[in-house]
């Protein structure tokens, strides 16, 4: 067996999905102090920043152990075989799948320590959001075969991670930021939706029911063209609303990126997905460009 080296453990937990966690985390962030600015919100003390950063932080070791143990179950499953697209850390041989599981109950270690330091400071409230995200590492591959892996990414990389951030650097739950989980969580919900479009009949084999699967091949691309609507459709209303800043309009830029990936997904057939092989990573990608320019729009909108 080929000696693992730093960049085998790196490549094992997907950094390239990041923007999915991270994005909805820094954008709670900066429109939290952005709506206490603008007086459309107020927290109990002095807006905690820092503690917002540091629960940005903790979406991240979150996102990392439940993109290990998820690896792992599927797996074991048979879902994820050798030469199979998509994660490669078990089925090319480089890692064992005690290992994979241990370095992913690592992250969620330390991810919920760094969630008691936390709650140490914002409160017993934020029990909430980490109970969901610690079974969402946990649980995630049975809710997946169970076609509520749509439904959960929602939930988590949406609404908890966006509601947590401003919990504890405001000390309660603002659901004016509930909304402001929408354009971005559209796109994470597609970056799951492709894959398991993609993986339509390998997970009819292993005897899993996502819900690509429940819905066929040509709702499936209809779904993802329809949440690329909704991502661009929700930032507009999210203005209109004086819930973000007008500077957030930045994100239309990645338009022609969203148009590609659509475009892309129209070419998936029934006897052949191979083309949408790569549509998850150019989902995240788009997800990557989406945040940054909304991240600029936010930080704009602080300095003007």
């Amino acid at each position: 067996m080929k000696r693992l080296v730093l960049k085998d453990w790196i490549e094992a937990v997907r950094p390239w999905s990041y923007p999915v966690s991270l994005s909805p985390a820094i954008v709670a962030l900066l429109d939290t102090i952005w709506l206490i600015k603008k007086g459309n919100v107020f927290p109990n003390i002095e807006s905690r920043w820092y503690l917002g950063a540091l629960a940005v932080l903790g979406a991240v070791l979150f996102h990392s152990a439940g993109n290990l143990i998820s690896d792992y179950h599927d797996f074991r499953t048979g879902i994820d075989k050798a030469g199979n697209p998509g994660a490669t850390s078990l089925t090319s041989g480089r890692f064992q799948p005690k290992q994979i599981l241990t370095f992913g109950l690592t992250f969620l270690a330390v991810g919920i320590a760094v969630g008691l330091l936390l709650l140490h400071f914002s409160g017993v409230g934020l029990l909430y959001v980490g109970v969901v995200g610690i079974a969402a590492c946990l649980f995630y591959f049975l809710l997946k075969s169970r076609a509520l892996g749509d439904l959960l990414i929602f939930i988590i990389f949406g609404p908890s991670i966006v509601m947590g951030v401003a919990f504890v650097m405001l000390g309660y739950y603002e659901w004016l930021l509930f909304w402001v989980a929408l354009p971005e969580v559209f796109i994470t919900v597609n970056v799951l939706h492709s894959n398991n479009t993609r993986d339509m009949q390998r997970d009819k084999a292993a005897g899993t029911t996502t819900f690509a699967k429940l819905l066929g091949l040509k709702a499936s691309i209809f779904y993802y063209c329809l949440l690329t609507v909704f991502t661009y459709s929700a930032v507009v209303v999210m203005i209109l609303l004086h819930i973000l800043p007008v500077w957030t309009l930045l994100t239309w830029l990645t338009v022609p990126i969203a148009v590609r990936n659509c475009k892309t997904m129209l070419k998936a057939r029934s006897s052949d997905t191979s083309p949408i092989n790569d549509v998850d990573r150019m989902t995240a990608q788009l997800q990557l460009g989406f945040s940054v320019l909304m991240t600029v729009g936010l930080i704009i909108a602080l300095i003007v």
